[in-house]
């Protein structure tokens, strides 16, 4: 029997990729009364997100919020834009792609898999020059859309977006640019004008600092023009109808209020912060994070330095060591959650997250409870990760304009 009392005295460290921690003033905003969401109230609530949500995504052109998973932000993604049949070249960097392919499979599309051999796939990002000669061999145009994820939760690597729209771009190809960031937004710099990206999928509960529950689809005006020419079934999804009701920060459905009062929040948090001091608070904190993974003598899952997400670090155990009776050691005993691996890599490895509501003493307790676990789980350490993080952390302030040396 699950016992749903379970609170340990202090708080729970949540150091999983997310959903991540919710702050208090996120809480505080979500426990407003709920409102009519055909009132004048939510229409200022409504116009509020859909304005400043751009802000994040950085682009003039609309974003679509759906009271869903990342999941249904994916699937919104295709069905909007693509018809029965359609050819789709995905990459595989991890567990994530190839559930975005497998869900293209499901809706009747064509996907083809680009990757990596051998255990090394899962440890890069996408090879921009693998996609480019692929679409200069498609030169009947037949691959209707490139689909691409920016951070891979699975695996702690992220991914050029910019290089993969020059690739498209030398490639001279028509195809969309359909990018997951549903654990990049908010914590990773993404441009979704600048970068060309057609439709942009995202979701709530990672650097946005929200429970699960709602995601996005950022459009470009040649994913809107596509959408009016796909021929894949949709109503749930439907861009048009959105579109229209959201001119006046309105739905067409029943929306997630009291979400959207703590997206609401969330957006006056990370916009005062500012974006370019969040995502150098992310970097500097991964960077403590991998120094403590080197000096424990492990290995960091991602092996490329210039994929390295500043989102989570994924840590290799040696041989014969189970990462998943690690972790249970370690929730046990500390009540510190960490991520499992998944897909090819479950048991080899576990996740560290470190993002969203996460600070310099938060990192530093995730830490010490890794290190106190992976001793009592009898993993032979050459170091302490503890002290190497601490002394990162002490040499460099939080700054904007801080460059990390990898």
């Amino acid at each position: 029997m699950v016992h749903l009392d379970f609170h340990p005295s202090g708080r729970h460290f949540l150091q999983i990729p997310g959903p991540s921690p919710v702050p208090d003033r996120i809480l505080r905003a979500m426990s407003y009364p709920t409102i009519d969401h055909r009132g004048p109230e939510f229409g200022a609530l409504g116009r509020k997100v859909l304005t400043d949500i751009k802000k994040i995504f950085k682009t003039q052109y609309p974003v679509i919020i759906y009271p869903a998973s990342g999941s249904g932000a994916w699937e919104a993604a295709l069905s909007n834009t693509l018809s029965p049949g359609d050819q789709v070249l995905m990459f595989e960097t991890g567990h994530f792609a190839t559930l975005w392919g497998k869900m293209a499979r499901a809706l009747g599309l064509e996907p083809e898999f680009l990757s990596l051999r051998g255990a090394e796939g899962w440890r890069q990002g996408v090879q921009a020059d693998m996609i480019e000669s692929r679409l200069r061999q498609d030169t009947g145009h037949g691959i209707r859309a490139v689909c691409v994820v920016h951070n891979e939760t699975s695996t702690g690597v992220i991914s050029d977006v910019a290089a993969v729209r020059h690739a498209l771009d030398a490639a001279r190809h028509p195809a969309l640019l359909l990018v997951d960031t549903i654990s990049g937004l908010a914590s990773a710099d993404y441009r979704h004008d600048e970068w060309g990206v057609d439709v942009t999928v995202a979701g709530s509960q990672k650097g946005l600092m929200l429970p699960p529950g709602i995601s996005f689809n950022a459009l470009s005006p040649k994913a809107i023009a596509a959408g009016k020419d796909s021929k894949l079934p949709r109503s749930f999804w439907g861009w048009g109808e959105m579109l229209e009701a959201n001119k006046n920060g309105y739905f067409p459905y029943t929306p997630s209020t009291n979400l959207l009062y703590g997206l609401a929040e969330s957006l006056d948090m990370i916009l005062g912060e500012g974006l370019d001091n969040v995502f150098a608070r992310h970097q500097r904190l991964a960077e403590a994070t991998r120094r403590a993974v080197r000096a424990w003598g492990l290995e960091i899952q991602c092996a490329d330095p210039a994929s390295y997400s500043p989102v989570l670090t994924g840590v290799m155990m040696p041989d014969g060591v189970d990462a998943d009776a690690v972790r249970k050691l370690i929730y046990e005993r500390f009540d510190l959650s960490l991520g499992q691996g998944l897909g090819k890599i479950r048991g080899k490895m576990f996740r560290i997250g470190h993002l969203g509501d996460c600070n310099d003493l938060t990192l530093m307790a995730t830490l010490a409870g890794c290190e106190m676990g992976l001793r009592l789980s009898g993993v032979k350490l050459a170091g302490s990760g503890v002290a190497a993080a601490l002394d990162f952390l002490a040499q460099h302030a939080v700054s904007p304009t801080l460059k990390i040396e990898v």
